[in-house]
């Protein structure tokens, strides 16, 4: 089946996180950010929070607050840290302390914690920067977790809305194609590379990668909500995107107006090892 690019745009050189308008765009509209990104399975935090030393989260990118907020629903303490002044307003708003940093640059002030986790956000982070960062305020025994939400769309939404691209922004560089290819495992790249970013930095234990399948119902209305808050699309003109959306809707009427894909959220994580 196929599936949309990840969150990133592909540039022909440089990293993600080298790309920071793209980075900080999503808090362009925040409040749908919040409404329309899909939450993260129960039973991964779940996991993440039965083998934590402790109850103090910290949420590295963490946004509007989705992740944080499901944290806080299992019993955690949760601090936020984003980039975005716009998405961090809307975090606090909705119940979670957030502070105004990259990973990188941000400054714990000698706080450390029991769990860190990066939600839908680690691969705008420099790997082994953001790896160090890590290893400052993580309390030994604690367990690291960058997550993603990865989905595949039926092959004729993903026709439509690979054309629709390609024809608003013809001098993009990103690969519309790979919208409509089948691929395992899509977000390979951003799980090898927070890997080899904690083994490079040391203290911690090998990393691993969990994964959890679900499925994804969706009607027209609410696929059409989710597209703009999608890397791709964020800094997309108003008429552009309006254009982009008709033709996806058309493609989704064309299926009765809804319909479900599946998808999965892929982890990897790593135990902060106890020194010697």
């Amino acid at each position: 089946m196929p599936t949309l690019p990840s969150e990133e745009p592909r540039p022909p050189t440089g990293e993600p996180h080298e790309h920071r308008q793209v980075a900080e765009s999503f808090g362009s509209d925040a409040e749908r950010y919040d409404r329309a990104r899909p939450r993260y399975p129960q039973a991964l935090v779940e996991r993440i929070v039965s083998g934590s030393p402790g109850p103090d989260v910290l949420d590295l990118g963490c946004g509007t607050g989705i992740a944080s907020r499901q944290f806080q629903a299992a019993g955690c303490t949760v601090l936020g840290v984003d980039p975005d002044a716009r998405m961090a307003r809307t975090a606090r708003r909705l119940g979670t302390e957030v502070e105004v940093a990259t990973a990188e640059a941000w400054d714990p002030a000698g706080r450390v914690f029991d769990t860190v986790v990066a939600a839908q956000s680690w691969h705008w982070v420099d790997p082994v920067a953001g790896a160090a960062a890590v290893r400052r305020v993580l309390r030994p025994g604690g367990r690291f977790a960058a997550f993603w939400n990865t989905f595949q769309l039926p092959a004729e939404v993903a026709r439509a809305t690979a054309a629709a691209c390609r024809r608003t922004m013809p001098g993009s560089p990103f690969d519309f194609e790979a919208m409509t290819r089948p691929t395992a495992d899509p977000y390979r790249p951003m799980l090898d590379k927070a890997a080899d970013g904690f083994r490079e930095v040391g203290g911690f234990a090998a990393p691993a990668e969990w994964g959890f399948d679900w499925k994804w119902s969706c009607t027209r209305d609410t696929w059409l909500d989710v597209m703009p808050t999608q890397g791709i699309l964020t800094r997309l003109p108003a008429d552009a995107l309006a254009s982009v959306l008709d033709e996806v809707g058309a493609a989704v009427d064309a299926l009765g107006g809804r319909f479900t894909m599946p998808c999965a959220t892929v982890a990897v994580t790593a135990l902060r090892t106890v020194p010697a």
